[in-house]
């Protein structure tokens, strides 16, 4: 029993995230405490923080756990640190942001086969760096099928081999081209050494696919109160186009709110755009950097009310930081018929 773990968690806008991480040690303290990491994670990426910052975050976790589990009184041994792979690919741009706390580089394997660890700055392992070394993201432009394996270092790393060997073998196994998942795994898995390995062994396997230009549309808006009835004429001609005209009436609500609180509350250009993927996304971004937040709204009066609409109309929505400001997204059911794969 021991603490590795892996996850795939769905984000707004068609985006995914991929875990890998490994805790310190085996047996019952390091598997109840890669619960709790992997359960910190989850929650961090609902708040839609880009990989740095939420290794920044759970590495605060494993310090404060650590803490925590010295001063208990049954005097378990304390939780002494993890690593941590988390990548964030985005199919619209088809680009993957990715970050480390102490873990083995991905290894990218393009569509011909070519196989690559990217240079990334490695950072410390989470609990240990005393948060004196930031944690630093890398962008990387993904080809259509490209192939990323995410993994632990009882993979690569033996008793009898050191970690570059461990790495070769690995991007071997990998350049197979045109095997499905599930054999790149058992091929994988086949070249480890014939005796039990040392530690535990995890593998995470995901091939890139792109949204078709078709899935996305978006407007640039002016600042100003007559883009609300642009946004709306706009998304309910794009609507009619996918073939969703019985989601122009809620879909038109949602935008209203989204652009009228971007005019009133944000600053700067503002964008609306439309994603057909296995939701319905509607996004507004603005260049403010403050995150909307939900008021109760006053039994007289009309302020306050417009989040609580988007919320009642979509099956989730939220907001995420960008590079210029923020996003604000909702999100809408579609018929299984209408699901673009």
């Amino acid at each position: 029993m021991g603490g590795d773990w892996f996850d795939v968690i769905k984000l707004s806008g068609a985006r995914v995230a991929l875990v890998v991480g490994d805790v310190v040690g085996h047996g019952i303290n390091a598997a109840a405490t890669m619960g709790r990491l992997r359960t910190a994670v989850r929650t961090l990426a609902d708040m839609e923080l880009p990989p740095h910052e939420l290794l920044t975050h759970l590495d605060d976790t494993v310090r404060r756990l650590s803490e925590e589990d010295a001063d208990a009184p049954d005097h378990l041994p304390a939780a002494v640190g993890a690593t941590c792979l988390y990548a964030i690919y985005d199919p619209v741009s088809r680009r993957c942001t990715m970050a480390r706390a102490g873990h083995p580089p991905p290894a990218i394997i393009d569509p011909q086969g070519l196989v690559a660890f990217p240079d990334m700055p490695a950072g410390a392992p989470l609990g240990l760096g005393l948060g004196l070394v930031p944690f630093e993201s890398v962008e990387l432009e993904l080809p259509e099928g490209t192939l990323l394996a995410l993994y632990t270092d009882g993979l690569v790393e033996s008793r009898d081999d050191d970690i570059d060997m461990g790495l070769d073998r690995l991007g071997a196994a990998l350049a197979e081209t045109g095997s499905s998942l599930e054999d790149l795994c058992s091929q994988v898995i086949e070249t480890l050494p014939t005796q039990s390995p040392a530690d535990d062994v995890t593998l995470l396997l995901a091939r890139t696919r792109g949204l078709e230009p078709a899935q996305v549309a978006s407007w640039d808006l002016p600042n100003e109160p007559a883009a609300v009835r642009t946004a709306r004429q706009a998304a309910a001609r794009q609507l009619n186009e996918w073939g969703l005209e019985h989601l122009v009436a809620t879909v038109q609500l949602i935008v209203s709110e989204l652009v009228t609180n971007a005019i009133s509350y944000g600053g700067g250009p503002i964008c609306l755009r439309l994603i057909q993927h296995q939701v319905l996304t509607c996004e507004v971004s603005d260049s403010n950097t403050s995150h909307p937040h939900p008021r109760q709204p006053h039994i007289i009066g009309e302020n306050g009310r417009g989040l609580f609409l988007v919320a009642q109309l979509s099956r989730r929505w939220g907001s995420r930081s960008a590079p210029a400001g923020k996003v604000v997204w909702a999100e809408q059911d579609l018929p299984s018929k209408a699901v673009a794969m």
